[in-house]
């Protein structure tokens, strides 16, 4: 028998096609499988869609309200994110090649689109300004979170760039700047504190939006070294030894070293609360790995850097002339 292969219509403005399948019921027609389907989109949105001409077939044939539902049938839908508002910050292009594209993202900006969030994510943008309509995140950051993203250029080498985080085979080194407290366990590195190496296991809060850590078996080890201090904040390397949801922000909160300007943790700021001179202080500063196309060893750096705050940074001082203060 051959292998089903889906067939989704051409993206529009760097936008691609959502998708959801029909199951066996006994709704009427479409709209009212939509309606059902998606609660939170109110009727009066999928009837736009359908008159649109926004929700087509596999085969690029347009459905209507009234279309008839058949088990199994595949349908793609486009969206709008009624005034969308734009993101001041933009996205720098590392390298391109013919498989990877590396990007340095800006604070605030998504990955890719969700929510409220479509033309104003690293993806759509990327789309639209290259043309690169297969572009794919090979992996995502938080959109609270600056610096390095990788995408998937070539559909055909992009299990390749997958199977790196799969394998745990990305070194990623994080920087981010949070309370200074010279009390925890930190190990001794000649005159300096050595690498703290926080272990947990981390798991769905009863807030969507947040994590938590429980008893059991760790499932997330993050290495966290200390760069300088700052009066009573400080410069932290994170390596995440594992890649759980959050968990550089769940593990710095756990040891008392919530990250500045964090609106998650401890406490969860309410939605549309963004402050725009308040970015949180955690940037993907690094990441290095074997090409899996042209076994070349790569390291891509980002340009930006974190802030103490206003009239604090010269005060800042490295630990290597330091004794941890």
């Amino acid at each position: 028998m051959a292998r089903f292969r889906p067939n989704p219509p051409p993206t529009r403005h760097g936008v691609s096609a959502s998708c959801t399948v029909l199951p066996a019921g006994a709704w009427p027609n479409v709209l009212e499988f939509l309606i059902h389907r998606f609660p939170h989109i109110d009727a009066d949105t999928w009837r736009e869609r359908l008159a649109n001409g926004d929700v087509v077939d596999d085969s690029g044939k347009l459905i209507t309200a009234q279309s008839p539902c058949q088990a199994g049938l595949r349908l793609y839908y486009f969206r709008d994110v009624p005034r969308e508002a734009p993101i001041p910050f933009q996205e720098v292009v590392l390298h391109q090649d013919d498989h990877l594209l590396v990007v340095d993202k800006p604070h605030f900006l998504p990955v890719m689109p969700s929510g409220k969030y479509l033309q104003e994510t690293v993806l759509v943008r990327l789309k639209n300004k290259l043309g690169l309509q297969d572009l794919t995140p090979i992996h995502r950051i938080d959109r609270d979170t600056a610096g390095l993203v990788m995408f998937s250029v070539n559909p055909a080498t992009r299990d390749a760039y997958h199977a790196l985080f799969r394998e745990r085979s990305v070194h990623k080194t994080y920087e981010a700047i949070a309370p200074w407290n010279a009390a925890l366990p930190w190990p001794q590195d000649g005159a300096a504190p050595g690498v703290l190496r926080r272990e947990s296991r981390i798991v769905e809060s009863a807030h969507f939006m947040q994590q938590c850590e429980v008893d059991g078996p760790p499932n997330a080890i993050t290495d966290i070294r200390l760069l300088e201090v700052n009066r009573d904040l400080a410069r932290y390397e994170l390596k995440p030894v594992t890649g759980q949801r959050h968990q550089l922000r769940v593990h710095m909160n756990a040891l008392g070293l919530p990250i500045l300007n964090d609106g998650i943790y401890p406490q969860l700021t309410p939605e549309g609360a963004t402050d725009f001179e308040k970015p949180l202080q955690l940037l993907a500063k690094s990441i290095g790995f074997i090409d899996p196309v042209s076994s070349r060893p790569c390291e891509f750096f980002s340009r930006r850097q974190l802030s103490f705050g206003v009239g604090q940074a010269q005060t800042a001082h490295r630990v290597s002339s330091a004794t941890g203060a």
